[in-house]
């Protein structure tokens, strides 16, 4: 194997975390947590740049992943959920308690899949269809943990 191929693996898993036997999409998320973390001070345009510019590499790398590895959305490649979670984090001041609650939502609409989570996932393919779920899940994520705050008024 090439090293660049060994290198889109090593991306496409997590650094290896996609490759744990049980739940690898958790501990993807959870990498992707811990992404969100490092960024959660940017604002403005350099937070939304090193999104796109994250979420168009996890869509090569899972591409270029799924054809080494074979099959459809291969349960090792999480660089998806790590882009899930950046957007379901983006733009929320991240503490213990909002981590753990946008986690949460995050797992919940990835697992669930519910409209257009999961039409997105049955219609598209490639490294487009293996992110494009996520990103939807960790933006729904998003908009409901806003929608909660705005309802109970704490935002």
């Amino acid at each position: 194997m090439l090293f660049r191929d060994r290198w889109i693996l090593f991306l496409a898993t997590g650094c290896g975390t996609g490759k744990i036997p049980a739940a690898p999409g958790t501990f993807g998320s959870l990498i992707g947590l811990l992404l969100a973390w490092c960024v959660s001070g940017w604002h403005g345009a350099p937070l939304v740049l090193f999104i796109v510019v994250f979420c168009a590499l996890a869509v090569w790398v899972s591409h270029k992943a799924e054809r080494l590895l074979g099959g459809k959305d291969p349960g090792a490649v999480v660089i998806d959920e790590i882009a899930g979670m950046l957007i379901a984090c983006a733009g929320i001041p991240l503490t213990a308690t909002t981590a753990v609650i946008l986690f949460g939502l995050f797992r919940l609409f990835d697992i669930l899949k519910p409209f257009p989570v999961g039409w997105l996932d049955r219609r598209l393919s490639g490294g487009v269809g293996i992110v494009a779920d996520d990103l939807a899940a960790g933006l729904m994520a998003n908009l409901v943990y806003r929608a909660g705050c705005w309802l109970i008024g704490v935002c």
